[in-house]
């Protein structure tokens, strides 16, 4: 996916606001990279990280007392706008560089064009009781396709994960339902969950089953998973933890996830407890992502299209969230060879 299109149309996560500080930061988004930085006020701004003059990496520079940023080569400075002047030839004209939109939320910097409304911006609600439990960010050594379809399907989870879900012994006890939209996806899981220390610090105990309900979206690419346990007879166990988990194509190759976790509990006399366990729940969210980031290097080179491929029906989501994801995260399709003509929607 060599060079893949301009997304900016959309809100994307690329740094926590804590990260940018006086000193200006580069972040990538499909192949461009973009100089951060913050203005005389400390407001967010973001420009092209290349300087109209030589291309220099406005990123390497710094940020003036007055808040322009300064090439590192040749001293060109730059406003939030992108308005810029050149100190040897101050008469010099059209030394502008192209700006864009940054808005600060949830304690993360979201990158987009100047033009994209503010609406756009994906909200992250607090509804239903949940609690912010922080958030992090998981670099993928893999192309956004591959990370993908990684998270669309939890087949890979008793061989590639620890302590979510569910063991070998139980693959053959695993219920599972999908539904295809016109703009997302909708999966379900239910297993046993398997003995794990971690998980009676949220109160799971031995044979209680495992649920994970998710949603996935491409305005941009994202995934809220939703994942609680309940006990033989029914009885829910006390919290219930969702992670909304960005996926950003930082190059065709390499995917950065951006993770923001939530905690809720079922029972009102365990409120008091909730900010601890939050935190509990989201290094249990990274320890869980981690596992997927060491694995994926193995399957970075998996080609784009499904050609080929035994599909299952753990599968169900892939072939549609591709369409998805070229009709409204890209916004065109992506050209294939004739070697690479799509799989069909129908899996085995």
């Amino acid at each position: 996916m060599e060079p893949l299109p301009d997304v900016l149309r959309h809100f994307h996560p690329v740094l926590p606001s804590q990260s940018l500080r006086r000193e200006p930061v580069r972040v990538e988004v499909a192949g461009r990279a973009y100089a951060l930085f913050r203005d005389e006020k400390g407001s967010p701004a973001a420009l092209a990280d290349t300087c109209p003059h030589r291309f220099a990496p406005l990123s390497k520079g710094k940020v003036r007392p007055d808040g322009r940023l300064q090439c590192p080569y040749h001293g060109w400075r730059f406003d939030s706008q992108g308005r810029g002047s050149n100190p040897s030839q101050p008469e010099l004209k059209h030394c502008d560089v192209k700006s864009f939109q940054v808005v600060e939320h949830h304690g993360y910097l979201w990158l987009a064009h100047r033009e994209t409304p503010r609406s756009a911006l994906p909200e992250l609600p607090l509804n239903d009781g949940y609690v912010f439990g922080g958030s992090f960010s998981v670099p993928f050594e893999a192309p956004l396709h591959v990370s993908l379809d990684n998270f669309s399907e939890d087949e890979h989870t008793p061989y590639v994960h620890t302590r979510l879900g569910w063991d070998d012994p139980h693959a053959g006890q695993v219920e599972f339902d999908a539904k295809n939209h016109d703009d997302h996806t909708e999966v379900h899981y239910r297993a046993p969950q398997r003995p794990a220390l971690l998980m009676k610090l949220l109160g799971v105990r031995d044979g209680d089953f495992f649920h994970n309900d998710w949603l996935t979206r491409f305005d941009p690419v994202q995934s809220e998973y939703v994942v609680s346990w309940v006990s033989p007879t029914g009885e829910k166990r006390p919290f219930i933890t969702r992670a909304n988990i960005f996926f950003v194509p930082e190059t065709a190759r390499r995917t950065r996830l951006h993770v923001f976790s939530f905690l809720r509990c079922v029972h009102p006399w365990l409120t008091p407890f909730l900010p601890v366990a939050a935190k509990v729940a989201r290094e249990l969210t990274r320890w869980e992502i981690v596992d997927d980031a060491r694995f994926i290097p193995t399957v970075a080179d998996t080609p784009y299209s499904h050609k080929g491929m035994r599909l299952d029906r753990y599968d169900k989501p892939l072939v549609h969230q591709r369409r998805l994801m070229e009709r409204i995260y890209f916004r065109q399709p992506r050209a294939v060879t004739e070697d690479e003509v799509p799989a069909r929607e129908a899996v085995g």
